[in-house]
């Protein structure tokens, strides 16, 4: 049976401009994030704690989230990326209310992205939610969950390994990224009915790129199995500086049209997010590659 609602989460604000050559100031992230919650999402991915040497878009992620206390609500939930430990006590100490902390697929991948393997990514994200305490929200996303450009194809039985471990650790939710937009409707109904066959307590997430095109198309699959949530981003803005010729993510109007032209609620304001995909395109001085808001809204 279809479900009636489906929680989108916007990644703009974080994987939308962290491989831009135009960086953003900081009142134009918090504008960009003021923005997400006025359209209605409950859950935003507003910064990650890394290096800015290695990514100079996130120079300011501790100065942001001090300045976003005027725009939230109490039933708005921020997010920040994690990769590594010293990235969690930042956030730790920050008043963001949900670290995400990423476990790659591949150890290819993984060492260059965290510089540590997946073994060693999942020891820390045990050691990070056993130090949380249960005072913050911890999750978990699988990147390159459907394939890596380094090692090629990533098989269910290893991405079973990995969120066994996860389930192990005592969390309950995952997110499956396909970081460098690999997979088709197959591939996602391959290993979600994987996943849902031997955890079937757990709640899963997709966060999908459109390298090839196949990123909407993958998130109906994803609906058709049962998946809670998708991640998009406005303009289809994104892409990781860690994967070659990564490119954006599935873009928030073409797919909250998609979910209410199919009478999927998802609570976000599709006006609203054609109005920022635009307006992010405007920032960010260059095309996005999203559809929707270069065409008329339907019906009139």
């Amino acid at each position: 049976m279809m479900q009636e609602f489906i929680q989108v989460v916007e990644v703009s604000p974080r994987d939308g401009i962290q491989n831009e050559k135009k960086v953003l100031s900081t009142l134009k992230k918090e504008e960009l994030i003021s923005r997400a919650i006025d359209s209605g999402f409950k859950r935003i991915e507003v910064t990650s704690f890394v290096n800015p040497k290695k990514i100079p878009q996130m120079f300011d992620t501790d100065e942001l989230i001090a300045s976003l206390s005027k725009y939230k609500k109490k039933d708005v939930k921020l997010i920040g990326l994690v990769l590594n430990e010293k990235g969690f006590n930042r956030a730790l100490a920050s008043s963001i209310d949900v670290i995400n902390y990423v476990v790659v697929a591949s150890d290819t991948f993984s060492i260059r992205n965290q510089g540590a393997s997946t073994l060693d990514n999942l020891k820390v994200l045990e050691k990070i939610y056993a130090k949380s305490n249960s005072k913050i929200e911890i999750t978990t996303t699988i990147g390159a969950s459907f394939g890596c450009p380094f090692e090629g194809e990533i098989s269910s039985k290893k991405l079973l390994s990995i969120i066994e471990q996860i389930s192990k650790i005592g969390l309950n939710e995952i997110c499956l990224a396909d970081t460098i937009g690999v997979a088709t409707p197959k591939d996602i109904k391959v290993k979600l009915k994987a996943i849902k066959s031997s955890f079937p307590h757990l709640k899963v997430r997709l966060h999908l790129h459109n390298t090839r095109n196949t990123g909407i198309a993958n998130a109906w699959a994803g609906i058709e199995e049962g998946v809670m949530g998708l991640e998009s981003s406005f303009g289809g803005s994104g892409g990781c500086p860690f994967a070659p010729r990564a490119t954006g993510n599935i873009p928030t109007e073409d797919l909250i049209y998609m979910l209410n032209r199919s009478g999927i609620k998802t609570g976000i304001s599709l006006s609203k997010s054609i109005e920022t995909a635009l307006w992010l395109e405007k920032q960010l001085e260059k095309p996005l590659p999203g559809y929707l808001k270069n065409t008329d809204s339907f019906p009139p």
